[in-house]
């Protein structure tokens, strides 16, 4: 393997003499070529020398740059190219900082992350889909649901003006947290949510129902709900089903 990758660096260094010096497409994949062999000093030469390239660098270049280092594990260098391009005082492009908090939350430093998102709002920038997701992810894995349903909330929010569904993972990850509070009105609301982006599943009724049992409240006519999104019932819902009618309703008033 070691012979492979020698023999590979040597290849791209002799592309390296090749590339144009009016056009940044060949440096970015060379570029790509050092992070696939883990060659973090072959991407920051990369980088250095397409700054050569006459114009401004675009935001898409920055990117490719993080996402190399960041790919190889070298975040300190990816902050520092992070940092760069801040340094030019452009216009906020969210999709740029979306990459370093991707890594942060990754990486588990959500208070990292979460710093770095209250800087891009100061900077002015408008997070988008994708960093609510990213929050969302990290809330998750830290187990900080109040702050993982308000980033779905404004994930939720900007449905409207793009095609983005949030992954089903985190989606029924807090249908559980509101099913685990036992928190009917939640539940309910988040579910009328899902249904209106065509989102819902039997595990989140499965989910919505037991909120009821553990909130010791009678559910609302499921059965019904759930026939409108032509969801099919399992056994395991009929018998949560049956479960949840016999609560008391008299101990509840």
């Amino acid at each position: 393997m070691h012979g492979l990758n020698t023999k590979a660096q040597a290849c791209l260094r002799k592309a390296e003499t090749k590339l144009s010096s009016t056009g940044r497409l060949g440096y970015s994949f060379v570029m790509t070529c050092y992070a696939a062999l883990n060659d973090s000093e072959g991407v920051m030469r990369m980088w250095e020398a397409s700054k050569s390239v006459p114009g401004r660098i675009p935001a898409a270049n920055y990117m490719s740059a993080i996402l190399c280092l960041i790919k190889i594990g070298d975040i300190s260098r990816a902050e520092w190219i992070f940092g760069s391009w801040e340094a030019e005082g452009r216009k906020y492009d969210v999709r740029v900082s979306n990459v370093l908090l991707g890594a942060y939350v990754r990486n588990g430093w959500i208070e990292k992350a979460e710093r770095l998102h209250l800087h891009m709002l100061e900077k002015g920038a408008r997070p988008n889909y994708k960093t609510w997701e990213i929050l969302m992810e990290g809330y998750v894995q830290s187990r900080q649901m109040d702050k993982a349903v308000d980033a779905m909330k404004k994930g939720l929010s900007l449905l409207k003006s793009c095609h983005w569904r949030p992954p089903f993972e985190l989606v029924e990850t807090i249908a559980k947290h509101f099913e685990e509070q036992g928190n009917v009105d939640d539940a309910y609301r988040y579910i009328k949510v899902l249904q209106r982006l065509n989102l819902t599943t039997l595990p989140l009724y499965k989910s919505l129902v037991l909120a009821y049992i553990n909130a010791d409240v009678v559910p609302p006519n499921i059965p019904e709900i759930i026939a409108k999104d032509q969801i099919i019932m399992d056994e395991e819902m009929d018998k949560l089903i049956i479960r949840a009618s016999k609560i008391d309703i008299t101990c509840n008033g």
